[in-house]
């Protein structure tokens, strides 16, 4: 083997092998130029110029973050089974036309264009007898979802990007485990890379019991990630079909405050009732069925669920997005939910890295007199991207918007409110990972009550936090600028 490397040596040397590196750079650009309309132009500027400014390790990080997801088509349906969602949707389309009133005081009137949207663009249903209920501390969210897992008599299903190997990840699977035990049907779907620290040593106890667990995109090495830009960020529970959770909250200790680096940890959940949990039935079995390969009819595990003793009357929508689309839906939504504003736009995200057609929207807003505010973390948790959130913030600012930084904390939540009439939250930030690479589901609700309680949450934070001005844009040093300029250069890759 070392006589064969230093043959190679030999005949190839160092300026032989970075010709051949600076060819390969030179084809894949003119690939992004002429072939690749998946990326946007600013994307393809800044990854040509990685390749070129540092070739071999521009090379490298495209291969390993530059995969085109949405032509391998990942979530495929059976022709039965996209017949009948297709009329599923013809038929609620028509009672969407027919039955929403246009009067400006029922809030479902008022947002009857985004319902339609939605249900044309995203394929998502608008379910009207659901029940919402909104968790922000991680401690409450977590020992809730134990104790209705506790409960469950017949099916648990659980998705979320991080379930770390800590005393939090540990209670959570042993508890699984033993529901398990019970006989009650327990599904466990991981994203590979953000539950890493999980290994099949970890879950042998639940496997054991008859719990299934899979793992997102999982490597056919272990730790060799070479789909790492694109990861199943959802946070989703559905439990007896009964109960639903959707938010930001992952599993691990900092999510319920036991991390020192970010003390207390501000998050949104929503546990939801009703048909909702249709929807969120078919996400999660579209996400199972491709990780863990198990033959399921979509049909008869979603379907049979579909229609609930009413719980409420709250108008809800859940949409998912990723990579396998390259119609960016929840985005869309958001953007509908900023350009139909009157009154005011509260954002909470924990990074402000949107598009610039998003950052259009927003600053049209400002300028149009609309009351745009956006709370942000005070901390870090990845240093480059948070350079260019306290940029788009500058941006902004001289829009007329309010910027908040966090300061109880790290501000985790995702969650957007308009007119105090309707919200959204889920797993999507406010940036463009979310909207273009992650795999995320978001619920949108169109309901005065919930949207008042969601208000009430983001100005009790405002009294946590402190506003970001122009005068604090104007005193930052000379590094953090250059800091900032070059992280927004990779704004499309971040």
């Amino acid at each position: 083997m070392t006589g064969i490397l230093e043959q190679f040596l030999q005949f190839f040397t160092l300026s032989h092998i970075m010709a051949i590196v600076y060819v390969l750079n030179a084809l894949i650009a003119l690939g992004l130029i002429f072939f690749d309309d998946s990326k946007s132009p600013s994307a393809t500027m800044a990854w040509i110029m990685i390749l070129f400014m540092v070739p071999a390790v521009g090379l490298f990080l495209y291969m390993i973050f530059s995969q085109h997801i949405a032509r391998q088509q990942i979530f495929k349906m059976t022709e039965d089974e996209q017949e009948g969602k297709n009329a599923l949707i013809k038929m609620q389309k028509e009672a969407v036309r027919k039955s929403m009133t246009v009067d400006d005081d029922a809030v479902t009137g008022r947002w009857k264009d985004m319902v339609s949207m939605n249900l044309e663009y995203a394929d998502s249903f608008l379910t009207a007898n659901d029940s919402v209920e909104i968790i922000t501390d991680g401690k409450e969210m977590f020992e809730r979802l134990c104790r209705d897992i506790e409960n469950a008599k017949y099916t648990i299903k659980l998705c979320f990007y991080i379930v770390k190997d800590d005393f939090v990840g540990r209670r959570l699977i042993e508890l699984l485990t033993r529901k398990a035990q019970e006989g009650v049907k327990v599904r466990l779907l991981m994203d590979a890379l953000g539950s890493r620290s999980i290994g099949y040593s970890d879950l042998k106890a639940f496997k054991r019991a008859g719990g299934r667990y899979a793992f997102f995109f999982k490597p056919l090495i272990r730790h060799m990630y070479f789909r790492i830009n694109y990861r199943n960020h959802r946070k989703l529970a559905i439990i007896d079909n009964e109960i639903g959770y959707i938010g930001g909250f992952n599993i691990a200790k900092e999510y319920l405050g036991y991390k020192k680096k970010f003390g207390y940890w501000r998050d949104t959940q929503l546990i939801i009732r009703g048909n909702a949990l249709t929807t969120l039935n078919e996400r999660f079995y579209m996400d199972w069925r491709y990780a863990s390969k198990e033959e399921l009819d979509l049909i008869d595990q979603s379907v049979r669920y579909a229609f609930k003793p009413k719980t409420g009357d709250i108008h809800v929508q859940i949409i998912s997005c990723g990579p396998e689309s390259e119609k960016e839906e929840i985005k869309m939504a958001l953007m509908k939910m900023i350009t139909n504003a009157r009154k005011n736009i509260y954002i909470q995200t924990p990074y402000l890295v949107p598009d610039e057609p998003m950052m259009e929207s927003l600053r049209m807003a400002s300028r149009s007199g609309i009351d745009v505010r956006i709370m942000i973390p005070c901390m870090p948790d990845h240093p480059f991207v948070y350079r260019t959130t306290l940029y788009n913030a500058g941006r902004l600012i001289k829009e007329g918007a309010k910027i908040y930084i966090y300061e109880n904390g790290f501000m985790h939540a995702k969650t957007m409110s308009v007119d105090g009439e309707v919200c959204t939250v889920g797993s999507s930030n406010f940036d463009i990972r979310s909207f273009r690479l992650n795999f995320e589901s978001n619920a949108f609700i169109y309901d005065k009550g919930v949207t008042a309680d969601l208000d009430e949450r983001f100005m009790a934070d405002i009294s946590l936090s402190r506003p970001y001005t122009q005068d604090d844009r104007d005193r930052i040093s000379n590094s953090e600028r250059a800091a900032e300029s070059i992280s927004r250069l990779l704004t499309e890759i971040l």
